[in-house]
């Protein structure tokens, strides 16, 4: 196993996610980030850190086309001209003329999915998105963006670790050849103490959230969002992409995950969960 590209949009399977780093850290991080060896970085409006995102990737010695850059819109702003306008709001607060992939980071009570997704359409047609996606969607929101987006749904990004059971949405997903991106992988840190994670990265000579890591990693069409706010663990997490999992190993840890292990689930955003 290695970093890969996943899905139409060709996204690389590990991403470093910026979801609660501290506003002073965030520029710091990303650059050390793309230094070690990252190629995909994840923000949002909603994470108020866009700018610093921009700042780090102006600092790395990496050029533009060689990241794959997403953000996220939120469903205050999801009327077709909102969406717009915010998407134009991300795009200079970044510091750049594109983003590979835009998602609609949690459904809408009030605007029809479509009526967004059009505005999307808009904006990959004029070049300041190359992708669109979701995040948090329902299987049946998945298939209504799907239909109405005019190019391949890159992903639904989604809670994912090995605490919470998402088979049936994994399936979903690849039964529509949508890729999977996993967000809070490690489950903020609870998979540290988990047992069986501990036990078997224990017969690896490596930490329990680099066999979470890895996990995810095992699915064809996954790709992982590790959060970190230590430069010494970058390493780390790349370095999971290369962990071999038996099949006994697998099927220890896709026991472990359960309905009532999710996390994120914002009472104003969250809709009815499969």
């Amino acid at each position: 196993m290695s970093i890969t590209l996943i899905g139409p949009a060709q996204i690389p399977s590990m991403g470093f996610g910026t979801f609660q780093l501290e506003q002073d850290t965030v520029a710091d991080m990303v650059a050390a980030a793309l230094s070690e060896g990252f190629r995909h970085i994840d923000t949002a409006q909603a994470y108020e850190n866009e700018e610093q995102v921009g700042e780090g990737l102006r600092r790395a010695d990496v050029r533009r086309d060689e990241v794959f850059l997403t953000t996220k819109i939120l469903p205050e702003h999801f009327s077709p001209e909102a969406f717009i306008a915010a998407t134009e709001a991300s795009l200079k607060r970044l510091g750049t003329d594109y983003v590979d992939l835009l998602l609609l980071h949690w459904p809408s009570r009030d605007v029809p999915i479509a009526d967004t997704i059009s505005a999307l359409n808009d904006l990959i047609s004029a070049g300041k998105v190359r992708h669109g996606g979701v995040s948090n969607f329902t299987m049946d929101m998945v298939n209504q963006a799907q239909a109405a987006l005019n190019t391949p749904l890159a992903a639904n990004q989604i809670e994912l670790h090995p605490l919470i059971d998402q088979t049936r949405m994994i399936a979903h997903l690849d039964s529509k050849g949508i890729p999977v991106e996993a967000y809070s992988p490690l489950a903020q840190g609870k998979v540290m103490e988990n047992a069986t994670l501990r036990e078997i990265g224990n017969a690896h000579d490596v930490s329990p959230a680099q066999i979470a890591l890895a996990w995810i990693l095992t699915r064809p069409m996954s790709i992982a969002l590790p959060r970190t706010s230590n430069p010494d663990r970058l390493a780390d997490n790349l370095r999971a992409a290369d962990i071999v999992l038996s099949v006994e190993e697998i099927a220890h840890i896709d026991a472990v995950g359960t309905a009532e292990g999710r996390i994120v689930s914002p009472g104003t955003l969250a809709p009815e969960w499969d």
